[in-house]
C-alpha cells in the first residue's frame, strides 16, 4: 500500500495545481479505504495504526518536496505528539511543527502558507505550529503538555543538525528534569481522572482519556522516555520495571483499546473517542459478541472493556510507583519493620520477602488491614503488588473457610478508617472477587441503560463509600440527620455487608434481590456472624429496593400505605438499616438521580413509618387523627401570619379530607393565605410559585375552575420550559374548582431560585390555564441524545384503591418531553378524573403512577380500563 502511494505521488507535479490536489485527494482516499478494508478483515490493529502514520509521512514529505520554496532546506518539518510517536488512527490529530533556524520567519512565510493551504485542500487536517528552538524551550517550560508533545518529535524533512539542536535544548538537563517531569505528569493524570469522577467505569467512557484508558498507558511511556530514553514499552522489561507477563497484559490491553478507537473512527468518520451508547451496540456486533440468556452482547463487550481498564489501572499504579522510587528516591533506603511479615519502605507497605504470602496466606488480607491502621502510608509497594498477583491462586475454598481469614475480613469492615479505600484496593488487586466468588462475576459488569451510571462492582463500592461517609465526622455536614442515625446502629458492618451483596446476583436471571439474599446469608454465617445478624443482612439485600420504590410510587400520605410498610419493617432496627442503605444505594447509582426532593421524600417516609412503629402495629394511624393534627399546625402558622380565622374557615369549607392528607401544614397555610385574599366570585386562574424547602423542590400552585384538560396543559407548559416534574397532587374542591400542586426542579436537578424565571413560569401557566379546551397545545422540546437511543414498550397496569374510592394506573414507557401532557390528553378524551401522580424517571424509562377515577368520581370498571389502556398505547406507541 505504501509503495503504491509513494509511486502515485512521485508522479504528481504542481504544473496544474488543481490536478495535483485531485491526485493527492484520490491517493489519500484509496489508502484510507485500504486501511478500512484491512481492519474489516481483522488485521492486527498495531500494524494499521503504524501504517496510517507512515501513510501520512509519505503524503507530507511529498507535499513538502513539491512546495520547495526559497531557503526551505533550512527548515525542519517535524511530526509531534501521537503522530510523532508513529501512531495514528483514521481520524487522529495530525500535529506537525515547522522548526525555524532563527526568529525571523518572513523569508519563509509565503511558502509555508502555500504548503499548509495545500494540505487543507487535499483533505488533510493538520494542526501546525511554527517555532524556533528558543520558542520550543520557552513554551515547554511554561506548559508540560507542550514539553510532552515535543518529547515525541520525529524528523520528517529538513536538516538533522537543527532537529538535534532542538532535542538538546529540550533535554532533562535544560528543562523539566526527570523528577519534575514525573511529578508534573502524575499531577496531570490526577486532574484528568477527576474529570471522569475518578473512575473508568462510566456509562459512556472515553477510551483515550478516562482512567484506565490509552492516556494512562501513554503517561507510563512518557515518563519512561524522559528518564530512561526508552522508545518502547518493551524496554521497561530490560530496565526491570515490567515482567514479560505484565508486558503481554499491557500490550493486549493497549491492542483492545486501539481496536475500539480505530473502529470508532471508522464508524463515525471523525475523531470520536467516546464509547457512546449507539456505538457500543454496533461495536459489540462487529467484534463478534452475541446475546446470551441473561447477558446482552453489548454488556459482554463492555465487561471486557471495563476489565481491561482495570488491568491498565493496576499496571499504571505499579509502574508510576516504581518510577517514583527510581526517579525521586534512587538511593537505597532502610525499611522500617511493622511486623514479621511486613515493613515500610519509602512510605509504601512492603512484604518482607517474596515468600510471605505462600508461607502465611492470611497475609493477603492482613495487608489491607495494615493499610487501614497506618493511614500515612501511600499504598502498597509495586513489588508486593506483583507478588500478591502471583499468589492469588491461594484464595481457594480452603482459604475462604479459614476462621482466621473470617476474623480478618470482618476486622477490615470494622476498622474506623480506610474501609472504602481498602475494598477498592481489594477489588483492583483481584482479592475481593476471589474471596467472594459471586463478586468476581460482577466485576466490570455493566447494565445497558441510563439508570445505572457505573458497572455493578463500581456501583457497589460507591454504596459502601456513601455508607462510610455517614460514619465519619468530617462528612457530617452532608447529611446531618442521617449521619446521627448511622452512628446509632449497633453494628454498622452489617450495612456494609448488605451493600456488598445487594446487587451481587445481577446478570444471573431471576430476582437479583432474592438470589443475593441467599448468597448474603450463607456468606455471613460462614464468616461467623450470629444467625440474627446474618438474617438481618439477608433481609436488607432482599428488600433493598422497597423503601425507594414505595416512597416514589405510592401515596405516602395515605395511612394505609404507611401502616403496611411499617408492618413489613417489623421494628425500628430494620427500618434504620434500610433507610441508610437506601440513601447510599440511590446516591451511588447515578450522580444525576439524587436530588433534594428524593432526600426529603425518603426522610418524610422514614419519619411517618417510625411514628407508626412507635405507636404500635396494633394501633395503626387513623386518617381523622392525621387531618386534625395537620389542620392544627396549619392554623398556628396562619395565625402567626395574621390570616383571620373567618377567612381560614371560608377557604377550608370547600376543601376535602383528601386535600389535608396530601399536603403538609406549611403547604396548606400557603394555599390558604393565597385563597383568603381572593374574591370568591373570581373565575380567573390563580397561579403561584414558591421555593419549597420542606419537599426539596419548587412548588407550583394553581387554583382554577375544574376542567379535564388542566393537567395536560399544565404539564405541557412546565415541560416545554425544561422543568422536571416530580409530583402532582390534584384535589377537587366543593365549589367546582381544583387545587393543583406540582413539585418541580430545573433539568439540572436544582430548585428554581431566579425571580425572573419564577415570574416566567407563573405567567406562562396562567395564560395556558385561561385557554378553552379547543386551544391546541404541544411540547416541541427534543429528547436528549442518550434517551433517544433506547425504546421501552408502553406497559400499563391497574390496581384498586378502595379506601380512597379510586383506581391506580401504573405506566411504564420511554421517557420523552411531553409524555405527561400526552397522558393528560388521553385522560381528557376518556373523561378520566385525575387525583394525583407520582413521577418516577428511571434512566431512559418513565415509571409513573396516576390516581384516577371515572367521570362520576368512581373507580374505573373493566371496560373503562380497557379503553384507557388502548388509548394510552395508541398515543404513546403510535404504529407506523
Amino acid at each position: 500500500m505504501l509503495a503504491t502511494l509513494t509511486e502515485r505521488l512521485a508522479a504528481v507535479t504542481l504544473t496544474v495545481p488543481g490536478e495535483a490536489i485531485a491526485a493527492f485527494r484520490a491517493a489519500l482516499a484509496d489508502a484510507d479505504a485500504a486501511l478500512k478494508t484491512r481492519f474489516a478483515n481483522d488485521e492486527p490493529v498495531e500494524l494499521l495504526v503504524r501504517d496510517r502514520a507512515l501513510l501520512v509521512d509519505v503524503v507530507l514529505t511529498r507535499a513538502w518536496a513539491l512546495h520547495a520554496f526559497d531557503h526551505a532546506g533550512e527548515l525542519a518539518l517535524i511530526a509531534v505528539g501521537g503522530y510523532g510517536r508513529g501512531e495514528l488512527h483514521p481520524c487522529s490529530d495530525i500535529d506537525v511543527m515547522v522548526l525555524l533556524p532563527k526568529s525571523e520567519s518572513t523569508p519563509w512565510q509565503a511558502g509555508l502558507e502555500r504548503f499548509l493551504t495545500f494540505l487543507w485542500d487535499i483533505g488533510l487536517e493538520v494542526g501546525h505550529s511554527v517555532r524556533t528552538i528558543d520558542d520550543c524551550q520557552k513554551e515547554s517550560l511554561a506548559d508540560i503538555s507542550v514539553a510532552t508533545t515535543l518529547l515525541e518529535a520525529r524528523l520528517l524533512a529538513g536538516p538533522e543538525l537543527l532537529y538535534a539542536a532542538m532535542k538538546r535544548a529540550l533535554a532533562p538537563d535544560h528543562i523539566w528534569s526527570a523528577a519534575e517531569f514525573y511529578e508534573g505528569k502524575v499531577k496531570e493524570q490526577q486532574v484528568r481522572h477527576l474529570r471522569f469522577h475518578d473512575t473508568g467505569y462510566n456509562l459512556e467512557p472515553n477510551v483515550k482519556a478516562s482512567p484506565g484508558g490509552l492516556r494512562d498507558i501513554q503517561t507510563i511511556a512518557w515518563v519512561a522516555k524522559r528518564h530512561f530514553g526508552a522508545e518502547t514499552l518493551d524496554e521497561l522489561v530490560d530496565h526491570g520495571f515490567l515482567t514479560r507477563n505484565e508486558l503481554r497484559k499491557l500490550k493486549a490491553a493497549q491492542g483492545l483499546l486501539w481496536k475500539i478507537r480505530f473502529a470508532l473512527h471508522v464508524l463515525t468518520g471523525r475523531r470520536e473517542d467516546r464509547l457512546l451508547f449507539d456505538h457500543q451496540i454496533r461495536l459489540a456486533q462487529q467484534f463478534g459478541y452475541e446475546d446470551a440468556t441473561y447477558t446482552l452482547a453489548v454488556e459482554q463487550f463492555m465487561q471486557r472493556y471495563y476489565r481491561t481498564v482495570m488491568d491498565i489501572s493496576l499496571l499504571n499504579e505499579m509502574l508510576l510507583q516504581l518510577f517514583s522510587e527510581a526517579i525521586l528516591n534512587p538511593a537505597p533506603t532502610t525499611p522500617a519493620p511493622l511486623n514479621p511479615r511486613f515493613q515500610v519502605r519509602n512510605e509504601y507497605l512492603e512484604a518482607v520477602n517474596d515468600e510471605v504470602f505462600l508461607r502465611t496466606p492470611s497475609a493477603i488480607l492482613e495487608l489491607f488491614q495494615l493499610l487501614q491502621q497506618n493511614p500515612e502510608l501511600k499504598g502498597v509497594r509495586a513489588a508486593t503488588i506483583r507478588s500478591l498477583q502471583r499468589h492469588l491462586w491461594l484464595i481457594d475454598e480452603e482459604f475462604r473457610q479459614n476462621p482466621r481469614h473470617h476474623r480478618l475480613f470482618l476486622e477490615i469492615l470494622r476498622e474506623p478508617e480506610g474501609v472504602t479505600r481498602g475494598f477498592r484496593r481489594m477489588n483492583l488487586y483481584g482479592v475481593l472477587g476471589r474471596y467472594i466468588p459471586a463478586f468476581g462475576r460482577i466485576v466490570g459488569r455493566m447494565q445497558y441503560d441510563l439508570f445505572h451510571a457505573y458497572t455493578v462492582d463500581a456501583h457497589t463500592l460507591f454504596v459502601v463509600r456513601n455508607l462510610r461517609r455517614l460514619a465519619l465526622p468530617r462528612f457530617e455536614q452532608e447529611f446531618p440527620k442521617l449521619s446521627a442515625l448511622f452512628k446509632t446502629l449497633a453494628r454498622p458492618e452489617l450495612a456494609y455487608l448488605a451493600a456488598l451483596f445487594h446487587d451481587i446476583a445481577k446478570g444471573r436471571g431471576g430476582d437479583h434481590s432474592e438470589l443475593g439474599a441467599v448468597d448474603a446469608e450463607a456468606f455471613c454465617l460462614e464468616q461467623g456472624l450470629s444467625r440474627y445478624d446474618a438474617r438481618l443482612v439477608a433481609w436488607l439485600v432482599r428488600h433493598h429496593l422497597l423503601l425507594s420504590v414505595t416512597s416514589q410510587k405510592k401515596d405516602i400520605t395515605d395511612p394505609d400505605v404507611v401502616n403496611d410498610f411499617a408492618r413489613r419493617m417489623g421494628d425500628q432496627t430494620h427500618l434504620d438499616y434500610l433507610y441508610v442503605l437506601t440513601v447510599a444505594d440511590v446516591r451511588g447509582t447515578n450522580p444525576k438521580l439524587w436530588n433534594t426532593w428524593k432526600a426529603s421524600l425518603f426522610e418524610e417516609f422514614y419519619d411517618r413509618t417510625r411514628r407508626a412503629l412507635r405507636r404500635g402495629l396494633e394501633s395503626p394511624i387513623d386518617q381523622g387523627e392525621l387531618i386534625a393534627e395537620t389542620q392544627f399546625e396549619a392554623r398556628e402558622i396562619l395565625t402567626r401570619d395574621g390570616v383571620a380565622a373567618s377567612d381560614v374557615e371560608r377557604v377550608w369549607k370547600n376543601l376535602t379530607g383528601a386535600y389535608f392528607l396530601r399536603h403538609t401544614a406549611e403547604e396548606i397555610a400557603w394555599h390558604t393565605s393565597l385563597l383568603a385574599g381572593r374574591d370568591p366570585f373570581d373565575e380567573e386562574p390563580l397561579v403561584a410559585v414558591r421555593q419549597e424547602t420542606g419537599r426539596g423542590g419548587t412548588a407550583i400552585f394553581s387554583y382554577t375552575r375544574r376542567r379535564q384538560h388542566s393537567f395536560a396543559r399544565a404539564t405541557a407548559v412546565l415541560d416545554q420550559m425544561g422543568l422536571t416534574i416530580l409530583d402532582a397532587r390534584i384535589t377537587p374542591t366543593a365549589n367546582g374548582f381544583s387545587v393543583e400542586t406540582y413539585l418541580v426542579l430545573e433539568d439540572t436537578g436544582g430548585a428554581i431560585t431566579d425571580r425572573t424565571r419564577i415570574h416566567e413560569i407563573e405567567q406562562g401557566l396562567w395564560r395556558r390555564l385561561r385557554e378553552d379546551a379547543s386551544s391546541p397545545f404541544t411540547v416541541t422540546r427534543r429528547a436528549p441524545r442518550q434517551v433517544r437511543m433506547f425504546s421501552t414498550a408502553t406497559q400499563i397496569n391497574f390496581a384498586d384503591d378502595p379506601r380512597n374510592n379510586r383506581s391506580v394506573l401504573e405506566l411504564i414507557a420511554s421517557d420523552r418531553p411531553g409524555l405527561l401532557s400526552e397522558v393528560g390528553k388521553v385522560f381528557m378524551r376518556e373523561k378520566i378524573l385525575l387525583h394525583g401522580a407520582r413521577i418516577v424517571t428511571v434512566g431512559e424509562r418513565a415509571e409513573d403512577v396516576f390516581y384516577i377515577a371515572d367521570a362520576e368520581d368512581r373507580p374505573l370498571d373493566a371496560a373503562a380500563r380497557v379503553r384507557v389502556q388502548s388509548a394510552l398505547i395508541d398515543a404513546l406507541d403510535p404504529r407506523p
